[in-house]
């Protein structure tokens, strides 16, 4: 629509904007520089009006890929700055980079030249690699609010899809594209193994989502990977494993490491260190992941695609994690304000699972009531959502404490146990 010589990604308000999750702004703003009004670009999106009115309006809440990707093609604007993903995998070309984003292609509408529109893209992996993607995008949304078990089964229908997709492609170029969609797809399936408490199966799907995106040529994906199993092995126990794999993913990355994931794996390692009890090892990695977290705004806010936001409520959870590994008193290491903010997640098994972190903080002062208070309703969201992590979880702290005679709420904790074995 004319838009696409300006150089939006310049513009500091529009990168703000985008790095806050208000896409609705970076759409109104570009709009209006076009002299579009709503109703135009509804007709160039196949939108209504009032569908573009309350996507513009619609402030850092959640969006519809498929809609901000319609409104971004047609403003010619950047997926990056409406927080789709936009990485490019080696040698694919500008047309098969709209295939690599996580949505349909065939959902997009594209910019319309002397009154009609350009032909759709031909590729053949436009709407399937693409779709596959978004779906497994949808998976993981689910995965906040939904039981690990309810979804497993569907994730492996959906796997068995890609396979046979896959299986399907007519050159190295888009097997290495659905080499890319299986690796995110399998990744998750190891999330959710993990959530259920099934370790083995859990290394295995991790292993093939980092063979899988070796496979894609996708450097960044398979350091994604590599350090997604990383962070597994910190949470399990196994501290030199994830050292090792953390470190394994930053030579894969070489120097020009984004601050995004130089605060991820900072985070990864520091839990690592605090497991095998190192607290100055600890401290200094947490000391590195609150320096790059401080600098993500000043970066480009998609280099990482594949975390979420990595900001101070993280780093607060990150410290309290630590604190809890390494069996020291919580208000010696954490504020009040820190506390209240990490806990503030909306990602209820994250969220649970960090209050059994702070529970263990409060244990460390001899504070059982509080502790047990936090335990439970930790516990209670865990048997809710049937998450064995969250029940062994909950064991741990129930072993690290012992009493020849238990207080009242101590023993409820213990029925609450017993229930989740039930």
């Amino acid at each position: 629509m004319g838009t696409q010589s300006i150089d939006w990604m310049s513009f500091g308000d529009l990168k703000d904007a985008a790095r806050t999750g208000d896409f609705g702004y970076v759409i109104r703003r570009v709009r209006k520089a076009s002299g579009l009004t709503q109703a135009q670009l509804g007709t160039a999106c196949d939108l209504s009006q009032a569908a573009i009115s309350r996507l513009e309006n619609n402030g850092a809440g959640a969006y519809i890929m498929e809609t901000l990707a319609k409104a971004a093609t047609a403003l010619g604007l950047s997926f990056e700055l409406v927080g789709l993903a936009n990485q490019q995998p080696n040698g694919t070309s500008p047309v098969e980079r709209r295939a690599f984003l996580n949505l349909p292609a065939a959902m997009v509408a594209a910019p319309k030249t002397n009154g009609s529109a350009q032909p759709a893209l031909p590729e053949w992996d436009n709407t399937q690699a693409a779709t596959l993607r978004v779906a497994t995008s949808s998976f993981r949304r689910l995965d906040s609010t939904v039981a690990s078990r309810d979804l497993a089964d569907s994730m492996k229908t959906h796997l068995q899809l890609i396979q046979s997709i896959a299986g399907e492609a007519p050159d190295n170029a888009h097997r290495a594209r659905m080499a890319s969609v299986g690796s995110e797809a399998a990744s998750f399936a190891a999330w959710l193994s993990w959530d259920m408490a099934d370790h083995g199966s859990a290394r295995r799907w991790y292993g093939s989502s980092i063979k899988a995106a070796r496979g894609s040529g996708d450097s960044l994906l398979a350091a994604y990977q590599t350090g997604s199993l990383a962070s597994f092995e910190a949470e399990t126990g196994n501290p030199h494993e994830a050292l090792r794999l953390a470190t394994q993913a930053r030579r894969a990355l070489g120097p020009a490491l984004p601050h995004l994931a130089s605060a991820w794996l900072s985070a990864i390692e520091a839990v690592a260190h605090a497991t095998s009890g190192q607290r100055r090892a600890c401290d200094r990695a947490l000391k590195a992941c609150a320096y790059h977290a401080e600098l993500i705004t000043a970066a480009d806010p998609v280099a990482w695609p594949w975390i979420f936001a990595f900001d101070e409520r993280k780093t607060a959870a990150c410290r309290i994690t630590c604190t809890a590994r390494l069996g020291q008193p919580l208000h010696t290491r954490i504020s009040e304000s820190e506390i209240a903010s990490a806990l503030s997640s909306s990602h209820d098994k994250q969220r649970a699972l960090l209050t059994l972190d702070v529970a263990t903080g409060y244990l460390a002062t001899k504070e059982v009531d509080t502790a047990y208070t936090l335990a439970q309703r930790a516990l209670q969201e865990g048997i809710r959502l049937r998450s064995g992590r969250i029940t062994e979880r909950a064991r741990e702290l129930r072993r690290a404490y012992s009493s020849p005679r238990p207080p009242r709420i101590v023993r409820d904790f213990d029925d609450q146990l017993h229930t989740a074995y039930l």
